[in-house]
């Protein structure tokens, strides 16, 4: 085998002398073969805040047509971490595309200093201690947590190459930024957009606090389901007079048998046929395609049906409340379904968006007893009992 061809050796060719590695056209060029970013990177972007190149693009592009990114700031609640990093860099990517095509695109970074992220961290440093301290004295912890973590995140994205302005961005903890908060509110309630009302908010029990629904992560749990029986006071002949004079029940199946001592209502489809059946003396409403599903469940034997209706001609009917001096009104809904159940949907508007929503167009009452860390307070006319007390009659109230 022949020996390799050096290039860099001068190769007789006939009569004339070849340097081969002339006849490439290769670029000149002053960078080094290596990158040494190692090196070099720190030194570029030591360059770049000596120089003030932020500052220098800012002056450049004054005048220009804006195109400003407003920044999701990240919690200050703990180093940088893949998923911050590649957030910035990409928001990055786009202020310095838009600077390139013209536009003064200035980038003013933040950071949101508020909130459990924060708290939960400073709550785990402080352990028992905490139980020690004024509520002033743990947000003053707090704050100074968010400051010494918004330093480090800063650094961190400096170091990433991220230009914008660093050496005063927007925190949510500022004096300033928080006066601006205060003062839009008193604008919005000098001009009569506030109010205070209910409305139903997923609530963490640790922490004592309303969730967003981001927040929120759900998995498979299984409740024990009870039919709950309603005794009609009102007319029963408006319904149907063939139920005139008639001992008549709304009959409800639920899964979260813990929300009965809440129902103000019953929720029937004002487009389903709904049946009465006649079941040892007693009469109960059900959906006429649930019927036999119901019958079999709850072990009804020699039942007839005496009346069929729309599910519309339920509403306005009085129900009595199983256990509690309450009523509980017949309403309508298109939420109602006949997947399971009854084709009557127990209505607790302090515990469920759907039974809100109704609740409200209903003027029905938020009622919830349910106290900050999810107990149970006693139900009115409850005789002081316990809701679990007065479940365990429900749940073996007799049916048939």
């Amino acid at each position: 085998m022949p020996d390799p061809i050096r290039y860099d050796e001068v190769i007789p060719m006939g009569s004339v002398s070849v340097d081969i590695k002339k006849t490439v056209n290769l670029p000149k060029t002053g960078f080094p073969m290596k990158a040494n970013l190692a090196q070099m990177e720190p030194k570029m972007l030591q360059r770049w805040q000596t120089e003030d190149l932020y500052a220098k693009i800012r002056a450049a592009r004054a005048g220009r047509p804006m195109w400003v990114l407003h920044d999701g700031p990240p919690y200050a609640n703990g180093n940088i971490h893949l998923g911050t990093a590649l957030n910035k860099i990409l928001k990055d990517f786009i202020v310095k595309l838009k600077t390139m095509e013209g536009y003064d695109s200035p980038y003013i970074p933040g950071w949101d200093c508020h909130g459990l992220p924060i708290e939960n961290k400073v709550d785990n440093e402080l352990g028992p201690k905490k139980a020690q301290l004024t509520a002033a004295q743990i947000r003053a912890i707090c704050r100074k947590y968010a400051a010494k973590y918004v330093d480090l995140q800063r650094s961190d994205f400096i170091r990433l190459g991220v230009l914008g302005r660093w050496q005063d961005p927007y925190l949510t903890m500022s004096a300033e930024y928080e006066s601006v908060i205060a003062g839009a509110f008193v604008e919005v309630l000098d001009k009569g957009y506030v109010y205070k009302g209910l409305k139903t908010v997923n609530w963490c029990i640790h922490d004592r606090t309303a969730l967003a629904e981001a927040e929120i992560e759900y998995e498979d749990h299984s409740s024990p389901s009870i039919w709950v029986r309603f005794a009609l006071t009102s007319d029963a002949a408006a319904i149907d007079p063939a139920l005139a004079g008639r001992e008549v029940y709304g009959l409800i199946w639920t899964t979260t048998p813990w929300t009965i001592p809440a129902n103000v209502a019953i929720a029937y489809h004002p487009k389903f046929e709904y049946v009465a059946v006649e079941v040892g003396g007693a009469v109960y409403i059900v959906a006429v395609e649930l019927l036999n599903a119901t019958a079999e469940k709850l072990g009804w034997e020699g039942w007839k049906t005496i009346a069929a209706f729309p599910g519309a001609k339920l509403e306005g009917a009085i129900f009595r409340h199983p256990f509690l001096e309450r009523d509980s009104l017949g309403i309508l809904g298109d939420h109602v379904t006949l997947e399971q159940g009854t084709g009557a949907v127990h209505t607790a508007p302090g515990h469920g968006q759907e039974d809100f929503d109704v609740g409200v167009k209903y003027g029905l009452p938020i009622y919830c007893p349910v106290d900050p860390a999810g107990k149970f307070f006693h139900a009115e006319g409850a005789a002081g009992r316990l809701p679990e007390e007065i479940l365990a009659e429900a749940s073996g109230a007799d049916h048939e």
